[in-house]
């Protein structure tokens, strides 16, 4: 089993003949993704790398019963690019761009709650249950397994991911929230369909500095009956200087490493140092399970 998508989903990519777009296209067919469709305005009825392209997601789903969709779509007209699939009824909508607008962010996840869709990113690597790919996380980090992982940060997934597979433990779904101020999903929305996830035997949450999102996912995870293992970015960072993404500054005291890993540590998760010391808290925790 898996969160949100799974080898059975049927994916559209807005953006498919974009550089971008085509790119990652021709890494997701490979990894096993089921992708139906291609989203291009004025390119309609053709077809790209294999798949048949539309000129609007409207149009897509009325020839193709459509689970999700990822946006490869310049940031000045993502906010229309996703309110289309929004009102098109996609529940699972993936972002990558970033560098949009804030006030485009606000629009597209309020939007979102009212039509009961799941928003990942923006500014995110994607998400990945096995075979069935959305973004642009790499193929050969992945494989299927017992752990679910949530995370801010990109480069670290991709390390602590692939250190998993390298021992033989695989995952169920790996997502990225995007590191973005306005997040279209947060931990807790994560660690709530891990936990009822009966394939998903630990979780690891990938967190950083800035922000109250792992002080929140700290009250969750105290109700959680499957064991968290945490890392936390930042670890360095001085005050009021931002490190890489929007939301991973400290601002006026809070969201300072220390605080959070108080929060992690008071909640029952295994907080670790290093990177390589999630792997060894996950092999431990899976052994005795």
């Amino acid at each position: 089993m898996a969160i949100l998508v799974d080898a059975s989903s049927k994916v559209l990519i807005q953006g498919i003949t974009g550089k971008q777009g085509t790119f990652h296209l021709k890494q997701m067919l490979p990894f096993g993704t089921d992708v139906v469709a291609g989203v291009a305005p004025g390119k309609g009825g053709g077809v790209h790398e294999g798949v048949p392209l539309y000129n609007t997601v409207y149009e897509a789903c009325e020839h193709h019963a459509i689970d999700a969709t990822v946006l490869f779509i310049p940031a000045a007209y993502c906010k229309d690019a996703a309110l289309e699939a929004i009102e098109a009824g996609i529940k699972v909508i993936v972002i990558i761009t970033e560098h949009i607008p804030v006030q485009d962010e606000l629009i597209i996840v309020n939007r979102a709650k009212l039509k009961d869709a799941v928003i990942i990113g923006p500014n995110t690597f994607g998400m990945a249950s096995w075979k069935c790919k959305l973004g642009i996380l790499p193929n050969i980090a992945f494989s299927p397994g017992p752990v679910g992982v949530v995370a801010r940060s990109g480069t670290l997934t991709y390390e602590i991911v692939g250190s998993l597979t390298n021992i033989g433990i695989g995952q169920t779904s790996v997502v990225g929230l995007g590191g973005d101020r306005v997040p279209g999903s947060t931990f807790v929305d994560m660690l709530k369909r891990f936990e009822a996830d009966e394939a998903t035997q630990v979780v690891v949450l990938v967190g950083e500095i800035g922000g109250n999102a792992e002080e929140e996912a700290a009250e969750y995870i105290k109700t959680m009956s499957k064991p968290v293992v945490a890392y936390l970015a930042g670890k360095s960072a001085p005050p009021g200087k931002r490190m890489g993404h929007a939301g991973a500054i400290i601002e006026r005291g809070k969201g300072t490493y220390e605080g959070k890993v108080q929060a992690l540590t008071a909640a029952g998760a295994q907080v670790a140092t290093f990177p390589y010391e999630v792997v060894e808290k996950v092999q431990q925790l899976i052994r005795r399970s």
